[in-house]
């Protein structure tokens, strides 16, 4: 009787595509990643002085810092997709990012004037620059929780986490090419606010929708 069920219950399986799983998150990224950066386009624009921006180290300092966590979300995407799946250092190589971001601000506000430090932390975009965040990475992180539903994440909460960390990334990637702001502790504060709280979206969607 046993061998009878695990016959016909073997009998429609189809083969797998290598690295399906890695193909169908990418494919999901990539072009929820296009859709955001039009959006910036059409929305924002790009920053008044781009042509000359990528010369600046705060420039690539963005780009990579954003990069970077959108990247490491991936990672723990990817892991903590599977039913047995556990990472734990992209959640330390972040957080040693965001450590060695917060010593170069410590520097950068010690040789700065007085009339510096309040642009150097608010810059002119603090209040707003979060919330941008949020809703350019909004179409990278529905995306993304569409290609989990088809995964069986153990962990749905922590799996929509780290979503959201990657949505909350390459959304901050898109929105550093219309930020002008020049501020270390501006990029640790107000950039990282933005991509923890679509993380905590990503979470709460994860919850939701992740379930099996």
């Amino acid at each position: 009787m046993t061998d009878e069920l695990i016959a016909r219950l073997s009998a429609d399986l189809k083969p797998v595509r290598p690295r399906a799983m890695q193909r169908l998150l990418l494919g999901a990224v990539l072009l929820s990643a296009i859709i955001a950066i039009t959006a910036m386009i059409t929305w924002l624009g790009p920053r008044a002085d781009i042509a000359t921006a990528p010369m600046t180290m705060m420039f690539w300092t963005k780009f990579g810092y954003t990069l970077a966590l959108s990247i490491l979300g991936g990672a723990a995407t990817l892991a903590l997709a599977r039913p047995d799946g556990v990472t734990r250092w992209p959640w330390r190589t972040g957080l040693a990012l965001l450590a060695l971001l917060l010593v170069g601000a410590v520097i950068q506000l010690a040789s700065a004037s007085a009339e510096e430090m309040p642009v150097l932390i608010l810059g002119g975009t603090a209040l707003v620059c979060p919330w941008r965040i949020v809703v350019l990475s909004l179409p990278v992180l529905l995306a993304t929780m569409l290609a989990l539903r088809r995964f069986a994440p153990a962990n749905p909460t922590l799996a929509g986490f780290a979503a959201g960390i990657m949505a909350g990334g390459t959304g901050a990637w898109a929105y550093s090419f219309a930020c002008g702001e020049n501020g270390m502790m501006f990029l640790a504060l107000w950039y990282t606010l933005g991509i923890l709280i679509v993380g905590a979206l990503g979470a709460v969607l994860g919850r939701l929708l992740l379930r099996w």
